[in-house]
Parts: C-alpha cells; sequence; structure tokens
C-alpha cells in the first residue's frame, strides 16, 4: 500500500509539473488604458467624449474586463492637478494614456516621452509643441485636433446672423485652458461684422455669476461659450443664467443635450472619438504615435434649441433650420 501510494504522489506531482507544450493556450494581451480627465466625475448616465471613445473601442474588440483594463483619474476641474495625476498613470505602467483638452495633454507629455498618447481634442497640436506636423507628430502624441479658431470664426457668423440686431457679443473663456490667441482672432473676425467682442473669465463654477454681471456691465447682448473643459462641466450653469439675463448662447460642446442653450456648432463626437478609437488599436497592434496622423473633424453638427429661442422671443431664421442637424423642441 505505501508504495501504491507513493506512485499515485508522483502522479500527482507530475500532474502539475509535465510541460504543456502544444496542448498550452496563450491568455490574450491585456491593454492597460491610462484616462486622465480634466473634468469632474460624471453621473452614470452622464455622456462625455471618453463614453463615445469606450463605446468605438468596444465595437473593435476592445472590452474592459476582457483585454482591456481601464484606470480613471480625474482632476476636478482643477488644472493644476493635471501634471500629478499624469506622473501617477505613468508610474502605474499604463501602455496608453487617453486624455483631452490642451492642457490635459500638456501634462501628459511633460510625465513622458515614451508612454503612447492619444488626445480626444486638442488644439493646435503643432503650434503648441504637440507635433512636427498633423501628417506625421513624430513623437508619442496623436489624436484629433479642432481648429478653435476657425470654429469661433463660424460660431460667431452663425450667431450674428440669428440676432443681426446685437452689437456686442460676449466670450466667456476659462483663462486657464483658452489661449489669449482664440479671443484675439475672434475679436478681428467681429470687427469685420461690425460686432464687438467682450471677454470674460471664468476659471470654476463660483466665477460664474460674477462673469454675467461683467457682461451686463458691459451691455454685451448675446453671448459665445469656448470649448473648455472646466465650462463644459457647468454648461447648465451657464445656460440657466443666459436665459434669466436674456442673452441668446452659442456654444462650443460637442455634447448634445436638451439644455438651454440656444444654439450649439461642434465637430461630431461620434466620430472624432471613433478616429480616436482606431488610432488606440493601431498603437496595441505596434504602431508608434510618431507615425500616426492627427486628424481634424469632417462633420460638424449644428443643434438648435426652438424652446429656449422662444422663452428668448427670437425667431430662428430659415437659412439656420434648414442647416440644423438637430432641432430641441
Amino acid at each position: 500500500m505505501n508504495n501504491r501510494r507513493k506512485v499515485i504522489a508522483a502522479l500527482g506531482v507530475g500532474a502539475f509539473t509535465f510541460p504543456l507544450g502544444p496542448f498550452a493556450q496563450t491568455l490574450p494581451k491585456v491593454w492597460r488604458i491610462g484616462v486622465l480627465n480634466p473634468s469632474a466625475r460624471p453621473a452614470p448616465e452622464t455622456r462625455s467624449v471618453y463614453t463615445n471613445f469606450f463605446e468605438a473601442l468596444r465595437d473593435l474588440g476592445y472590452v474592459d474586463g476582457r483585454n482591456i483594463a481601464v484606470q480613471w483619474l480625474f482632476a476636478e476641474n482643477n488644472l493644476q492637478r493635471l501634471p500629478e495625476l499624469a506622473a501617477q498613470l505613468v508610474k502605474s505602467k499604463v501602455d496608453l494614456i487617453v486624455t483631452n483638452s490642451t492642457p490635459a495633454v500638456r501634462a501628459a507629455q511633460q510625465a513622458t516621452a515614451t508612454t503612447p498618447i492619444v488626445a480626444l481634442s486638442f488644439g493646435d497640436p503643432v503650434g503648441s509643441g504637440f507635433a512636427k506636423s498633423l501628417a506625421r507628430p513624430g513623437g508619442n502624441i496623436t489624436g484629433t485636433t479642432i481648429i478653435s479658431t476657425e470654429l469661433n470664426a463660424k460660431r460667431l457668423e452663425i450667431l450674428v446672423e440669428i440676432v443681426p440686431h446685437v452689437i456686442r457679443i460676449a466670450y466667456l473663456m476659462n483663462p486657464d485652458n483658452s489661449s489669449q490667441a482664440q479671443a484675439q482672432i475672434l475679436e478681428k473676425a467681429a470687427r469685420k461684422a461690425n460686432k464687438e467682442i467682450v471677454v470674460v473669465n471664468a476659471r470654476a463654477a463660483n466665477e460664474l455669476s460674477a462673469a454675467f454681471a461683467q457682461m451686463i456691465r458691459e451691455r454685451a447682448g448675446a453671448l459665445m461659450v469656448a470649448n473648455d473643459t472646466v465650462l463644459n462641466d457647468h454648461r447648465q450653469r451657464i445656460g440657466e443664467l443666459a436665459l434669466q439675463h436674456r442673452l441668446p448662447s452659442m456654444f462650443a460642446s460637442g455634447l448634445l443635450s436638451t439644455e438651454l442653450r440656444l444654439v450649439n456648432y461642434a465637430q461630431d463626437g461620434h466620430q472624432t472619438s471613433r478616429s480616436a478609437a482606431m488610432m488606440a488599436v493601431k498603437i496595441f497592434k505596434g504602431a508608434k504615435p510618431a507615425d500616426i496622423p492627427i486628424e481634424q473633424p469632417t462633420h460638424f453638427n449644428l443643434v438648435v434649441n426652438l424652446k429656449t429661442a422662444k422663452a428668448l422671443g427670437i425667431t430662428i431664421p430659415q437659412t439656420i433650420m434648414v442647416r440644423a442637424d438637430r432641432v430641441i423642441q
């Protein structure tokens, strides 16, 4: 019996030590994605550029918990925290950093020159020193870019078409993100249309009431809101204040909703998110960000809110209505 037990024990050990050879199955690589989100943690039902990105990534076969693992970090609209959070992601040895906005991309760039970075949106990557050119970025950063200066001129044109009698237009921006150069180019475009731009700054939600008080004090008759992560997080409050002060508002956020904005003109968020997701997949398959062209959106959505227009006593011109991609009743 003792000999028999020894044989059984030996067979048992062999079952654990015998090489599996061709029967062994290689486990799939799990790609670690670090999300550097400059905004606050959104409510579960809230859509964002990241929602669109991960949905597009899922459509391409990459699912959180299966072959990707996502680490989320939120700056809670405190842009000063971005360098610390970016460094934390690099220390965690993520395979890819995904982020949006110029300050967040800047923080990621300063934290690493090797970890691939995909920007869901950022402005002027060449002028900001993120890339040598759009066609050949040449570093560890790629993504999708919006040329804010060109879009702002178009937004101004649309707003003027809706409220041609307005002379002074407030431009609400976050000076920690939106550049003064953008405001200056907008001012130049306004002068061509015989309009004036009143630049108003707000870095946080608690500065919005004072910002609107300045708009009224300087006799602004309409409002343009810069595309900024902080301001986008508080777009509902901005819409409420604009309606309260009877200011027709043009927003630049690509997040479509039934908020109180009068009109919105922005890039197609689904298009840019899918482009960014395809870039991420290329990186997973061995491509270098240096060789992946930075893309510019080709489709933009014009959204008109008739409910807000009625509250403001404004009739939207038919020329705008026929061009609208979405009309909120």
